[in-house]
């Protein structure tokens, strides 16, 4: 899969990227996505700037590829020691990936620093205004995703076609995506690279709590849930107590103040770092039911590749000629 312009762009050997995971995207993971010849992430949702700061040295000191951070907007109250922290460690960091709010007043800010700059979309016309607004990248989400997502509720499978056609810059797909055959699926649509969330966590160096990782690997197909539409949120999650309670409250037509004590950050952390599952809840994408080990995540990237190179060399189907 090497020789696209996104391992191009990125000075990467495969366009396998992770995604940011607010809480447990950690520097530790990154490096070894990196290391597997992925692009990893460095998390800043959920982190102090001293604890991001922290996660993007320790990142630098575990690899010497390329790895890039995540900045989602609206998750900080104030971004400008996010943005500080990003530039001062710029020596070390290839990419920025934008997302949760309006990109345009930082793209110019990375861009000066000499970062390629993805910016996360869930339309083709939020795609647009990102190649507009000098994005290199847009990595277009369906809500299969874990975590917030668009509120136009796109699957990926009719994204990654619009976007792909819509824009001239190079599209990664992410949602739902955790094999071989999702990523397969996504080139051919249109995509030039994909990002995996979901199946970063279930990884010996994720930060994620033992019993979030189990989790995953119990779960099946139908494990996740999307919650907060009452309040004109989609965030997809993994079922259990704490969610049934947040869904019951949402039938109540709940004010944004009732709902505010349920869906806090707060509450993620508790469930995705101190593995209280009972008091909290857990990012959940809808390809879960792929995720059947824990490994290194080095590991999962060489193996996705090798499943893409299996599948691209046999691939046939069976499909009727033209009369």
């Amino acid at each position: 899969m090497g020789g696209n312009r996104i391992c191009e762009m990125l000075g990467i050997e495969y366009p396998i990227i992770q995604g940011g995971l607010a809480y447990v995207g950690n520097g530790t993971l990154a490096a070894a996505v990196s290391n597997g010849g992925g692009l990893g992430v460095v998390g800043s949702a959920g982190r102090s700037v001293e604890d991001f700061r922290r996660q993007i040295q320790i990142a630098a000191e575990a690899t010497d590829k390329p790895f890039g951070v995540n900045l989602p907007i609206s998750e900080h109250s104030d971004n400008t020691g996010y943005v500080q922290a990003i530039l001062d460690h710029k020596e070390h960091i290839a990419a920025v990936s934008i997302s949760a709010g309006n990109p345009k007043p930082y793209i110019p800010i990375f861009k000066e620093a000499g970062l390629t700059v993805m910016v996360l979309t869930s339309t083709v016309t939020h795609s647009l205004k990102a190649e507009q607004a000098g994005a290199d990248l847009v990595v277009c989400e369906g809500f299969e995703a874990g975590g917030h997502n668009g509120p136009a509720e796109m699957t990926l499978f009719s994204l990654i076609p619009q976007v792909s056609k819509a824009v001239r810059i190079p599209v990664i797909a992410a949602g739902g995506i955790a094999d071989g055959r999702g990523i397969l699926a996504a080139m051919v649509l249109g995509a030039e690279g994909v990002q995996l969330g979901t199946r970063f966590v279930a990884t010996l160096e994720c930060q994620a709590h033992e019993a979030y990782k189990q989790a995953l690997v119990n779960s099946h197909d139908d494990a996740t849930v999307v919650m907060e539409r009452s309040i004109g949120r989609v965030t997809r999650v993994l079922k259990g107590a704490f969610v049934d309670q947040i869904l019951s409250l949402e039938k109540t037509s709940p004010s944004i103040e009732e709902m505010l004590p349920y869906i806090r950050g707060v509450n993620n952390r508790v469930a995705a770092i101190e593995g209280n599952l009972e008091d909290g809840w857990l990012n959940c994408g809808q390809g879960v039911g792929l995720i059947q080990s824990i490994e290194s995540a080095t590991d999962i990237v060489k193996t996705l590749v090798a499943e893409v190179d299996a599948l691209h060399s046999g691939f046939s189907v069976q499909w009727p000629k033209l009369s």
